[in-house]
């Protein structure tokens, strides 16, 4: 069976059963140490110490809050009720519909135009996260976009850190925050969205992304935003090869400096592969495995947008088999109906994930995140490497 890429004009269909057939034989072998990959529970998987580094603050609000900030600034909602309002909030996603997924932000937005809601927003975030027991976040989000009640880039910057902060500490969660600039906006905005990044590097702002529609908006546009956040020797992540393919991961990568790749499910474009092997890779792919440059996955979000077909033809065990760091997050839990919990769970049923490759990826993310060094390692022996194996004492799976 011959796979060009995953996306390919040869790509040939493999029905699910048979695909976690092979991801099972090839991917995970037979043996399963003390557990096989069914033993894994929910609550298993929810205990389990998490990284999360890619989370839109605007993509995962709570229905209630939605609800009450709407009535207490007068916006008017599709639905009322919490629970059909989420059902509101996904129905993109579940009908793989693009423009209805990201219609929905329209009113995410529109009820975080205040410092009391954005630190509402940011605080209720952290406690979201701490209940499927993420120890290190990094939350997303455009400061650009909650302009439209007179707040200034700096104030809606200091509100979110200021909620994030009280949701981080009252929980147990460390975090940084990445300013998104919008790839549609003008170089000149990126740019000040850059340095507003760099301002606020020492008050919990660990990174610089940019977001948005990839047709017709290539990152290298924005050539001085990246080339002001590399002189200042800071972070980078961007959003690539999602919606459009290979070049737009190069140009990241080669002409913007990326140091983590937000998606990137096209690289598969990049090589020929037989199953889970890779039989040929481009230069690029290679560049990207050398170099152990990290790539964001969501499982959800990328198969409700429609990055990819479905969650069979996702290239994540692909990348994970290859030793490709690789890592899996959220992108937007309210859109996506999903936690990170939820994304593991995925990865374990369609992809046979042990215990093991869970806390693998879960270290893949933590070496990937944008803080220094030495809060890296205490966190991976400290928490991350301490709570997995206190989870196999009590599970037995020493």
């Amino acid at each position: 069976m011959k796979l060009q890429g995953f996306y390919g004009r040869d790509k040939t269909n493999i029905k699910s059963s048979s695909l976690r057939a092979l991801v099972k034989l090839t991917l995970f072998p037979s043996d399963f140490s003390s557990y096989n990959v069914y033993m894994l529970t929910h609550d298993m998987i929810r205990r389990c110490p998490k990284v999360e580094l890619h989370d839109h603050l605007d993509g995962g609000l709570r229905p209630q809050t939605i609800i009450e900030l709407a009535e207490k600034y007068g916006i008017s909602l599709p639905e009322k009720n919490p629970e059909e309002l989420r059902k509101w909030f996904s129905r993109g996603c579940r009908q793989k519909s693009l423009s209805l997924y990201l219609e929905t932000f329209s009113i995410t937005t529109a009820v975080m135009q205040t410092k009391e809601a954005l630190t509402r927003v940011a605080k209720e975030a952290m406690e979201d996260l701490a209940a499927e027991n993420v120890v290190y976040a990094e939350i997303r989000f455009a400061p650009a976009l909650h302009l439209q009640k007179g707040l200034n880039l700096e104030e809606v910057v200091t509100a979110v850190l200021k909620g994030l902060d009280i949701g981080g500490r009252e929980n147990g969660v460390q975090f940084g925050l990445i300013l998104c600039a919008m790839r549609h906006e003008k170089p000149e905005s990126t740019l000040e969205i850059a340095e507003l990044a760099v301002a606020f590097r020492e008050k919990g702002v660990v990174g610089f992304d940019i977001a948005g529609d990839e047709y017709g908006h290539p990152p290298k546009k924005h050539i001085q935003a990246f080339q002001y956040i590399r002189s200042k020797n800071f972070n980078i992540t961007i959003h690539a090869g999602e919606a459009f393919g290979v070049e737009s991961i190069w140009q990241a990568i080669q002409i913007c400096g990326a140091h983590r790749i937000g998606h990137g499910v096209r690289l598969v474009e990049d090589m020929v592969c037989e199953g889970m092997a890779i039989k040929k890779m481009g230069s690029l792919s290679h560049f990207i495995q050398d170099r152990r440059i990290p790539m964001e996955f969501c499982l959800s979000s990328n198969v409700g947008t429609g990055a990819v077909e479905s969650l069979e033809d996702h290239p994540f065990p692909l990348f994970f088999k290859n030793s490709f760091r690789v890592f899996l997050c959220s992108d937007n839990r309210l859109m996506s109906d999903t936690t990170l919990t939820k994304e593991f769970e995925i990865a374990v049923r369609e992809y046979g994930l042990d215990f093991k490759d869970i806390e693998k990826i879960t270290i893949n993310a933590m070496k990937s995140a944008f803080i220094h060094h030495d809060r890296k390692i205490k966190l991976i022996y400290d928490v991350i490497k301490k709570g997995y194996a206190d989870l196999r004492r009590e599970y037995g799976l020493d």
